[in-house]
Order: C-alpha cells, then structure tokens, then sequence
C-alpha cells in the first residue's frame, strides 16, 4: 500500500503522465492524423475543463467568482497562453513545446524585478542563463528554420508567468472557481482564435468523426483528471518537492515522442533539456524570502506555491 507521506508525489506522477496524454493527443490531432486545426483542439481543452470543473464545483457547493481583479489577470494572461501553447503544437514537436512552456519559473524570476523592485541575484543570473542556452540548443534547427512556434511556446510561458505572479492574492477563492473562471475565459478566447487565425485544415467536418472525437474528449478528460491530482498533490505535499516532480512531463513527453512518432533526438537537444531542467527544478526549489518589515499580502509567493494553480 502507498505510505500516506508519498501520496502527493504519486499522484503528481500520475497527474503528469495525464497531462503528457493531454500534450499527445493535441500533436496527433494537429500534426500526425491532421484532422483537426490547433483552435479547435484548444476549443475542446478549454471548453470540456470549463464544463468538468463547473460541476465539480456545483457538486462541492463551491462559490464561483467573478471578482478581483487579479482573477481577471489569472484569466486573461492563462487564457493567451493557452492559445499560443496551441498553435505550437501545430509547429513544434511536443516535448520542444513542452520544454518551452516549463522556462514558466525563469520569466517569474525575471519579472518579479520589474514588478516588485527584487532584483535577481547572480546565482538567479547563472540560472536564467542556463536556461536560456537550454533553450537555444533544443530549438535551434527550429529557430534556424524561421518556426514561429518557438516564438510563441516562449510567449506562452511568459504570459503564464503573468498568470502565476497574479494569483497569491486569489487564496480566498475555491480553487475549482478559479479552474472554472480560467477554462471559460480561455474558451472565449480559443474561439475568437478560431474565427480570428488562419486555419490550417480544408475539411472541418472531420472533426465528426468518431475516432477525432474519440480523441477530443480523451484530450479533455486527460486535462481535467491532471488538473484533479495535480490539486491533490499540491494539497497534501511539499510544493517545492512536488514541483520538480511536475518536470517529469518532458521525460514522459519525449518517451512518448521516440515511442509513438520515432521523433529523433540528438545529443545537443538532450543537454539543451538537462539545462532547461536544472535551473527549472533549483528555482522551484528555492526557499521563500520573508520581508519582515512588509506583511503586505502584495508579496510575491515563490514560485513553487503558484505552481499549484498552473494549468
């Protein structure tokens, strides 16, 4: 039986490997079977988990919000990354996205400067730098080749950096509200990219087939039973630790990718990843600072308790 003490670390496990799922199914509908275009995978995320966490919330008797501010922040910036996370999976191998949209930590050091005047310190420099050159060396044929999917997996995890650092002051707020508030926001969003982007596939109407919707709703399901265990975790473990389990992901995403795709990877591509992991994993582990002289709830969380809402 499992230890009741490393419960968290199993079900942020297998919360990863959900959502590894959900990354496989997105790159089969958009790159591999090409059936559907990456708006409409999108739309299916964000709609099916929007409609999953309002009745979990309606069966728990949680209040929705539609207030504060910063909840609209949360929504507003999640939701904008969640469509560029998408369209790069209609450009990029998904553990390159993956990859790319887990830098998250690194843009969160960095913009913690300008808002909250705390500069970072060298070893914070050290360790942007290494995952800067992470990335550098995973996507350079990428970046060589002028694939605007790089671009947009890095905007991505810029923009969910925003949604990190805007959600310390959302602790009063049932986290299934949130979830709901987000997925809602995020499918207006998705459907504007719909009508707004260029689409990639001729024939919608394969989105009707059986096996397309097969994979949509595997797609969604995935998402939410992620996003299910992924609370539990954060619940009922130590962030810090729980969160560079939450790493995982890549080394599931690329076993997937070789297993399933024969996706090729390099020596270059697999130090660009460990660089990628490490500065990742000690920024997440970093212990918070505490500014005696200033208990304004303002403070920036570190970023291994705003990883809980990530997602």
């Amino acid at each position: 039986m499992t230890q009741p003490s490393s419960r968290p670390y199993v079900w942020m496990l297998s919360g990863t490997f959900s959502f590894s799922l959900m990354v496989e199914f997105a790159y089969d509908l958009t790159q591999q079977s090409k059936a559907c275009d990456w708006q409409t995978v999108a739309i299916a995320r964000s709609s099916l988990v929007a409609l999953f966490a309002l009745a979990m919330s309606w069966a728990a008797g949680a209040r929705l919000a539609f207030w504060p501010w910063r909840l609209w922040v949360r929504g507003l910036a999640g939701s904008g990354s969640m469509v560029c996370t998408f369209y790069s999976f209609g450009q990029l191998p998904a553990v390159d996205v993956v990859t790319l949209t887990n830098t998250f930590p690194l843009w969160v050091a960095i913009l913690s400067w300008p808002v909250y005047g705390k500069a970072p310190g060298l070893k914070m420099w050290i360790a942007i730098l290494m995952g800067v050159t992470g990335v550098v060396l995973v996507e350079q044929p990428h970046l060589e080749a002028g694939n605007a999917g790089v671009i947009t997996a890095l905007l991505a995890a810029f923009l969910s950096a925003i949604a990190m650092l805007g959600l310390h002051s959302l602790r009063d707020i049932d986290p299934r509200a949130i979830v709901v508030h987000f997925s809602a926001v995020a499918t207006v969003f998705c459907v504007g990219a719909y009508f707004l982007l260029p689409r990639t596939i001729d024939d919608p109407s394969r989105v009707l087939e059986g096996s397309v919707l097969f994979k949509l709703l595997g797609l969604g399901l995935s998402a939410t039973i992620g996003q299910i265990l992924l609370t539990l975790a954060f619940g009922n473990g130590a962030p810090a630790k729980v969160s560079v389990v939450g790493l995982m992901q890549i080394v599931i995403v690329l076993a997937f990718d070789v297993y399933l795709w024969n996706t090729q990877v390099n020596a270059i591509t697999m130090v660009g990843i460990l660089l990628v992991i490490a500065p990742t994993a000690w920024l997440l582990t970093r212990p918070a600072a505490v500014d005696k002289h200033d208990p304004d709830p303002g403070e920036p969380q570190p970023v291994d308790q705003l990883t809980a809402s990530r997602l």
